[in-house]
């Protein structure tokens, strides 16, 4: 059934085999950037299509949903360094490594961590960039570009440190910016880039590194500026117990209060991590509708500990997943992520209390509940068509009864085609229109050049 007629390009996803919807069996229409319609088994278009693909090889899900990243971290992964050490002494070993950061490399690094996203079927990529050496005050606009080119939707969030270690914080110098440089380049990239309509392709959220490198007033000030500008906040809080001890030892309280005291308890705040929060908090927390990225890589690299993330999610907040920086994780895989979350999960609460479903629908769903997007995370009539599509071709998958489950335990990590908003940007496995081959060179070359040992 095709059509030859003027107007939006409709494509019919056909019969695939296992989709992540409900009544969708025999597929689903795209026309333009969004879905149009879910059909049920053996059922047909209600109008007629351009194009039909043949998914019957295919699973399909939304597109999955990063909340948290460092992309510039791609070009210290494993790094000596750092290696085999827990968060406050992983992170002073790297602030050294990274003031060499150019604007070169730092292009390099989003391009990677962008494209290593997008193979994993990721669709949106939120990105926490804090670290700003001199020459690199642009960070934001290069994220934003590299985005475009790649057709990848795109959340980045203008990070900032404002405390050095002769302040009381931890990095140097070197890296971090004053209160008024920030906020007012947070107003700046506000004004060109943050895009609050449906369908956005670029957004732009307001993040403070954590209580342990900026400014009570930075954090009032950013939460004043998205409230003018309709945009998210975020910030990493309650990773660490050290955390939790620098909290009380320099503002005699728990970061939960301090949240509280800077104004940002509230449904515009997510947070990254979320680990060491007792019931009280969890509670105040959902009541006041915070997100949490959970980052059970990360986690698990550093030992941070255990995501509260069944009680965070009953308790009202929404939970959301994201890969975490680069040289924490080592990978930019967020399906990889999805995987890593169900079996955290069920060590944590037992095998029969979180589903593949529970870690799919938190990469999904829960993810862009934390963006604050209703248009993105579902495949339903009406919301952006962003999809992933992935084979079980390979011996991995021999054996598997249950697709969508297969995907999660069989450890499904590279997707065969995904759509951003209508239009294919991986086929075949393949980032449409990027040589990854060159790609890798030159970004291992710089690393090398810049953050080798040697």
């Amino acid at each position: 059934m095709t059509v030859r007629n003027a107007g939006a390009h409709r494509l019919w996803i056909r019969n695939p085999l296992a989709i992540l919807a409900e009544d969708s069996a025999g597929g689903i229409v795209v026309e333009g950037t969004r879905i149009v319609e879910r059909i049920p088994a053996g059922g047909q278009p209600a109008t007629p299509v351009h194009e039909t693909l043949d998914a019957s090889r295919h699973v399909v899900i939304p597109g999955l949903v990063n909340t948290h990243h460092h992309f510039f971290q791609t070009l210290t992964r494993a790094h000596p360094a750092a290696i085999n050490k827990p968060l406050f002494p992983w992170l002073k070993a790297l602030y050294t490594v990274w003031d060499k950061l150019t604007p070169e490399a730092f292009r390099l690094a989003t391009r990677l961590a962008y494209t290593e996203l997008l193979l994993s079927g990721c669709t949106t990529a939120g990105d926490h960039h804090y670290l700003f050496p001199k020459g690199l005050e642009a960070s934001v606009d290069i994220q934003v570009e590299e985005a475009r080119a790649l057709g990848i939707r795109a959340f980045v969030t203008r990070g900032s440190m404002s405390l050095s270690d002769k302040d009381g914080g931890l990095p140097p110098d070197t890296l971090v910016q004053d209160d008024d440089t920030i906020l007012s380049d947070s107003e700046r990239v506000l004004r060109i880039f943050h895009d609050p309509a449906p369908g956005a392709m670029a957004q732009i959220g307001l993040a403070p590194c954590s209580p342990f490198n900026v400014t009570k007033r930075l954090m009032r000030e950013s939460a004043a500026l998205a409230e003018r500008f309709d945009c998210r906040l975020h910030t990493h809080l309650g990773e660490t117990l050290d955390e939790d001890a620098y909290c009380l030892a320099l503002f005699g309280q728990r970061p939960v209060d301090y949240l509280e005291e800077v104004g940002w308890m509230n449904p515009r705040a997510w947070l990254a991590h979320g680990i060491h929060f007792n019931d009280d908090e969890v509670a105040r927390l959902g009541r006041a509708g915070v997100g949490v990225c959970h980052c059970p890589t990360s986690n698990m690299t550093l030992a941070s500990g255990l995501c509260r993330t069944c009680e965070l999610e009953a308790a009202g907040s929404p939970v959301g997943l994201g890969v975490d920086g680069s040289a924490s994780n080592d990978s930019s895989n967020l399906m990889e992520g999805v995987r890593h979350a169900l079996m955290l999960n069920r060590l944590t609460y037992g095998a029969e209390k979180v589903t593949h479903l529970d870690a799919l629908r938190w990469a999904t769903e829960g993810s862009a509940a934390c963006l604050g997007r209703t248009d993105i995370g579902r495949i339903e009539e009406g919301r952006e068509a962003d999809l992933a599509l992935f084979t079980l071709d390979e011996l991995r998958f021999s054996g598997a009864h249950d697709p969508l489950a297969a995907l999660v335990l069989c450890g499904a990590h590279r997707a065969d085609r995904v759509m951003v908003a209508g239009r294919w940007r991986v086929i075949d496995g393949h980032p449409v229109g990027l040589d990854t081959r060159q790609l890798r060179e030159r970004h291992g070359e710089l690393a090398r050049r810049l953050f080798g040992t040697s």
